[in-house]
């Protein structure tokens, strides 16, 4: 979480019909049913420099060459969240334009193994200017390769650094991270197969809006709505099925209609939360009927829930029930204050869509 202003969150793919929604949230587990972007590879000199005034920012620019044995489970263990939390009062107070804050709900742990609860639900690992850092992402659905995807959803910011930098590097995503919940010694002790049970999957492909690029801040909220990202991401240890989605068994379908929070009875929040009093080596999700959170009046809204996880969450993808009973993706973490007491994130519309259709176009 970023400390003292809300924290943000990378995000899902898109059905191929969107689907009516019923009243209630539902289980990830039962989901088994100009852009910016980069790709692995691009020579960008200026790649291993963070000052700002060379940081690598646009579409060309993003590279992400694999190191062999960088993320092992003993680095993954110590990363820790960059998010930094928005103050409390955050938005636009008004009727019409924003919900009175929601009550928080607690965030639940998330059953062992999360192999079989929550298989495409993940931590997505990277360096950053300040040290390895964390966020949540989602496996999705590619409309290109069907049950056979390679996407992953997560938050802009968990991948670029907005108006003020540019492409986080070393980007991992690893699903049912830590799958057997382990903690002290025995997550200390833990095998790569107990901390990475599918692998680790490197990203090759990383996209994100040109809004986010343009004026995403860490503090603050800035860019918010349109916080969300898509990776293309290939395996680099472990053994098993050829693509990730074949791999964990399933992949989120995503829906760019962006629903009013009138027509959805409940969403459920899922992530690894890593800041305190979360350690980022659990799964926990939230579950609570969504409200209106409006950052800026000439861009679109927020969704915003009450939920207790905090900074590491951000990226994590939020779920409603569709009417054949199946869980569809409708958006991710973005921010949250510095009271741990909410979460808000982007409604995805056009914007989110194009980049997810451009990301599955490049690897049909």
């Amino acid at each position: 979480m970023r400390t003292r202003l809300i924290w943000l969150a990378v995000v899902i793919g898109c059905a191929a019909a969107l689907l009516p929604f019923v009243v209630s949230a539902d289980s990830p587990g039962r989901v088994l049913s100009r852009l910016s972007g980069g790709r692995l590879g691009s020579q960008a000199a200026d790649w291993h420099d963070w000052n700002p005034s060379h940081w690598a920012r646009e579409a060309p620019d993003f590279s992400n060459p694999v190191i062999k044995g960088l993320w092992d489970p003993e680095r993954m263990r110590k990363a820790g969240s960059a998010d930094q939390p928005v103050a409390n009062d955050v938005g636009k107070d008004e009727p019409g334009v924003s919900d009175p804050e929601p009550k928080p709900n607690p965030a639940r742990a998330v059953s062992a193994p999360y192999h079989d609860s929550a298989p495409i639900v993940g931590k997505l690992f990277f360096d950053s200017p300040q040290g390895p850092s964390v966020c949540s992402a989602t496996v999705v659905t590619d409309p290109a390769q069907p049950g056979a995807s390679d996407l992953v959803w997560t938050a802009g910011h968990c991948v670029h650094a907005g108006a003020k930098g540019g492409w986080f590097r070393n980007l991992v995503f690893v699903p049912s991270y830590n799958d057997r919940a382990l903690e002290g010694a025995a997550r200390g002790a833990a095998t790569a197969d107990q901390v990475a049970p599918f692998g680790v999957w490197w990203a090759d492909w990383a996209q994100t809006s040109p809004q986010w690029i343009a004026e995403g801040e860490e503090t603050g909220g800035k860019g918010s709505p349109f916080d969300f990202a898509v990776l293309h991401v290939r395996r680099k240890t472990g053994t098993g099925p050829a693509t990730l989605e074949q791999t964990v068994g399933g992949a989120a379908r995503v829906n760019f209609s962006a629903p009013a929070t009138k027509d959805i009875d409940a969403m459920s929040l899922w992530g690894y939360p890593a800041a305190a009093p979360f350690d980022g080596e659990r799964m926990f999700t939230c579950a609570g009927r969504p409200g209106r959170l409006s950052i800026n009046s000439a861009e679109p809204s927020l969704y915003r829930v009450g939920c207790t996880m905090t900074g590491g969450s951000s990226g994590g993808g939020w779920f409603v029930r569709a009417s054949d009973g199946t869980s569809v993706l409708v958006s991710n973490t973005s921010i949250g204050p510095s009271s741990q007491t909410w979460l808000a994130g982007p409604r995805l519309g056009k914007e989110a869509e194009d980049v997810y259709s451009a990301v599955s176009g490049r690897f049909a």
